[in-house]
């Protein structure tokens, strides 16, 4: 699904109908209209998704961010997020990663520090 992404991605044009605020595009860049970026920013190919939110994060190439997704404080990249994710607070890069729809992606600020995971059939986590 990744690989197929990417060969979709590499057919795009830019265009820009969302709301940029202190945040920039570069290369070829779809940012559908209701769309927010703020303080972000996404190399291309990529495409962000009607309605969706992102703040202080980056997103690399090869990335498609689906219709009301929220990604904050975050950097993601080869990766697909279906429709109404959610990522927050990662320490790191998530990349060539697929969450499905309304799935939420972040760092809980309460003691003890671990690692909670519902995950479906044929799923793999990698964690570093």
């Amino acid at each position: 699904m990744l690989e197929a992404n990417r060969l979709v991605l590499d057919t795009i044009e830019t265009r820009v109908e969302g709301d940029l605020v202190d945040s920039h595009t570069h290369g070829r860049v779809i940012v559908e209209p209701g769309a927010r970026l703020e303080r972000s920013t996404v190399r291309g190919p990529a495409i962000i998704g009607a309605g969706a939110k992102l703040t202080d994060c980056y997103i690399g190439p090869y990335t498609a961010v689906g219709p009301g997704c929220e990604i904050e404080r975050a950097e993601v990249e080869h990766s697909i997020l279906l429709e109404g994710s959610v990522v927050k607070g990662l320490d790191g890069r998530m990349e060539s990663s697929l969450l499905g729809r309304n799935v939420r992606v972040g760092r809980s600020v309460g003691q003890p520090r671990a690692f909670r995971l519902m995950v479906g059939d044929n799923s793999e986590i990698g964690i570093l």
